[in-house]
């Protein structure tokens, strides 16, 4: 490889390449090196192989040493990087970083662990047997071991998973094996209605980039479809890279997809593995033995060198688009890698984003629809409006409700009571004079945590002893205000004496394991009535959970967001489908104060596709997106006026833009943010828009050299490009 010096991508805030002399090693690009970076040592990315330093002025210093326990990256993960740097306005070698396994990032070489193994029960009866009847969580570990599980998969189900497995291979009740050895038939594929039948197919015979929406209703057996055909892609020799939206659906999903492929070696990247098992997973996947992947919205940078196709389950949901450091979406990063690749893309959803629908009707996807239940006789269920206004309502509930749960536990089936708010109560008051405890640090209340004796924030984390007097009048009685999953525990439990009520929300589930313990009870009947936030509103499929009553809905129909109705309709809709999955008639009740809204109208209808339809004709004649492209630039300082201040010399930058940049936007002035204080900053935002996103991104290319160069003193500013909050 010809030339003396090498630019190299290092993790800095800073958009640009960094020159270096080879001295007297042979770096090629796409390896790891180690660099001198003012008093530090760093590491980083080769780029580019010259003959000169680039813009460097002075004496270049030489790289430190290469590397060898990544392997170069490939052209095409490169090449993947710097689009997401060009089309995201961030430095390349921050996206690196983000792409990167941790430690890969550090200065020391890794060392490559063994080999993984899994653990397995030849027969579960006897390993059950040696096991004592009152170890319930022994028991779901053991029970589970009749499918091979990694070590990691194991301490995902329970803290002491691993242990426990170790323990009884040493007594012979378990035993082990490299993780790609068939340790068991497959299962079989299902039977395939006629609509899953033909999705297979054309999903199957697809070859190129042929970019596909799945638009099929809850319990349609979407997830069928994804297996057989990523048995065909497989059979072609090829990886498949599938995306799911949160971590919570990864232990379910990767128990269908081990047991379908038993003997196919697969790599599951997400944030419940340590630093050594995602590098280990990652390695897997760029050397081409890991021919499954699965994987949160991080995945997506993953190198595959035989990639045929990309799965993105759930592609509406907003878990998709980072939110902090590099904001970018998944799901469009996704789409843009297999037109790249030239190979197929499905994007599965019940309720599609307003952009996939648009994309679909634009003829730009091709959709399949998926309109009946894949269970033989599963119905969708019946959707019921329950009034809150002079309802009388006892402890937050519509007395149906409560008579309509009875009856489900007397049938012996399961009740889900879903309330997307946690905590005891979202407010403590003052009945005297009105005061509400609220956040030092946020334009935020603070959120009763009856059971930690807390008071706590939920945006910034700021936490506090519960007052017991009013610091405004002194008056000790203090009332909380609203319903929160703990309150629902509480009283629920006192209306419904001797049944199992299990709460599943981020606080009850914040240690590892604990969601994985959760929906073992779930799955196993322990479990009579089931509390839950949106943790619960996707992607699970219990056999006994055929009632479903939702709570304090309301709250999407009159929000600032133009998203609101469009996420409110996709969280009820996926509430919903947990209810009645099988043969037995599942129920839905919503209690509400407006059951006259529109939007209740169409939900009722059961069919997303009008209210989709109505949603893009509204942004088109508005040109909010997907009519327009819009990017978000946000401000925080120590004080508002500061925070418009730079926001204001952001625009000027775009104001002194040539006109054939300049007329195709959409300057808005600087304003504050909706949450104008959090963690102790204030925060303003401006707004830039423009018919075409091909404009808005050709006036950014123009305007962000200028942008990079502002004095912002104890201010900063941050880019979001296609924002999903505003």
């Amino acid at each position: 490889m010809s030339g003396n010096f090498v630019m190299v991508a290092l993790d800095v805030p800073l958009n640009r390449l960094f020159g270096y002399a080879i001295g007297n090693l042979d770096p090629h690009v796409g390896q790891r090196v180690i660099v001198p970076f003012g008093p530090r040592q760093l590491s980083g990315i080769v780029i580019e192989r010259r003959s000169d330093a680039g813009e460097f002025v002075g004496k270049t210093r030489n790289i430190l040493a290469i590397r060898d326990d990544l392997p170069a990256l490939p052209p095409e993960t490169l090449a993947l990087c710097q689009f997401v740097a060009d089309y995201y306005h961030h430095p390349l070698g921050a996206v690196l970083s983000s792409a990167l396994p941790t430690v890969f990032r550090n200065v020391p070489a890794f060392k490559s662990p063994a080999p993984a193994c899994v653990y397995y029960a030849p027969d579960v009866a006897i390993l059950l047997a040696q096991i004592s009847a009152r170890a319930h969580a022994q028991r779901r570990v053991a029970q589970a071991l009749e499918q091979p599980y990694t070590p990691a998969a194991l301490r995902r189900l329970h803290d002491s998973g691993l242990k426990w497995a170790k323990l009884w291979a040493e007594k012979g009740w378990v035993q082990t094996a490299a993780e790609s050895t068939v340790l068991a038939e497959p299962t079989p594929n299902l039977p395939l209605n006629a609509e899953q039948a033909t999705a297979v197919a054309a999903l199957s015979a697809a070859h190129g980039f042929a970019p596909f929406l799945l638009y099929g209703i809850t319990g349609s057996g979407k997830t069928e479809v994804y297996l057989q055909t990523i048995a065909a892609v497989l059979g072609r020799g090829e990886q498949v890279l599938v995306l799911i939206p949160e971590i919570n659906l990864t232990p379910q999903l990767e128990g269908r997809f081990r047991a379908r492929f038993p003997g196919v070696q697969m790599s599951c990247l997400h944030s419940g593995l340590n630093d050594t098992e995602r590098a280990v997973n990652w390695l897997a996947a760029l050397s081409g033995e890991a021919k499954i992947v699965l994987g949160t919205r991080l995945a997506i940078f993953t190198p595959l060198p035989h990639l045929g196709m990309i799965v993105v389950d759930e592609e509406h949901d907003p878990s998709f688009k980072q939110q902090e450091g590099l904001r970018y979406s998944a799901r469009d990063v996704a789409v843009y890698r297999a037109r790249s690749a030239q190979v197929p893309i499905v994007l599965g959803s019940a309720t599609p984003s307003i952009e996939s629908w648009a994309n679909a009707k634009a003829g730009r996807y091709q959709m399949l629809t998926l309109a009946e239940r894949a269970v033989p006789g599963a119905v969708l269920p019946k959707i019921t409006l329950l009034p809150v206004k002079k309802a009388g309502l006892i402890d937050g509930f519509n007395r149906m409700a409560f008579a309509a749960m009875h009856e489900a536990l007397a049938r012996g089936e399961q009740v889900l009571v879903f309330i997307n708010r946690r905590g005891y109560s979202p407010v403590l008051q003052c009945g005297e004079c009105g005061w509400m405890a609220s956040c030092k640090h946020c334009s935020a209340r603070l959120v009763l945590h009856l059971r930690d004796r807390s008071l706590r924030c939920h945006h910034c984390g700021f936490e506090e002893p519960i007052t017991h007097a009013c610091p405004d009048c002194g008056n000790q009685d203090l009332k909380p205000v609203g319903q929160g999953t703990q309150r629902l525990e509480e009283s629920l439990a006192t209306h419904f004496p001797g049944k199992t009520i299990l709460r599943i929300d981020r606080d009850s589930t914040r240690r590892k394991g604990e969601m994985d313990a959760a929906l073992a009870q779930v799955h196993s009947g322990e479990a009579d009535i089931l509390i839950g936030t949106q943790m619960l509103a996707k992607g699970h499929d219990f056999d006994r959970l055929n009632l479903v009553i939702a709570l304090n809905a309301d709250t999407g129909l009159f929000s600032v967001d133009f998203r609101a109705e469009e996420r409110l309709f996709a969280l009820l809709t996926q509430v919903a489908g947990r209810a009645g999955r099988r043969e037995t008639p599942g129920e839905v009740m919503i209690q509400t104060a407006f059951a006259d809204h529109p939007f209740y109208h169409q939900l009722l209808g059961r069919d997303y596709a009008p209210f989709a339809n109505r949603t893009l004709i509204e942004r088109t004649e508005m040109l909010l997106p997907p009519a327009a492209a819009w990017v978000l630039f946000r401000a925080e300082a120590p004080d508002i006026e500061h925070a418009l201040q730079i926001l204001q010399l952001i625009r000027a930058c775009f104001e002194r833009l040539a006109p054939e940049f300049l007329l195709p936007l959409t300057l808005n002035h600087p304003v504050a943010a909706t949450m104008v204080k959090k963690a102790g900053v204030e925060r303003a935002q401006l707004l830039i828009a423009a018919e075409q996103r091909a404009q808005l991104q050709r006036a950014l290319h123009q305007a962000m050299p200028h942008i990079e160069v502002i004095k912002c003193g104890k201010g900063r500013w941050t880019l979001d490009v296609d924002p999903i909050e505003v």
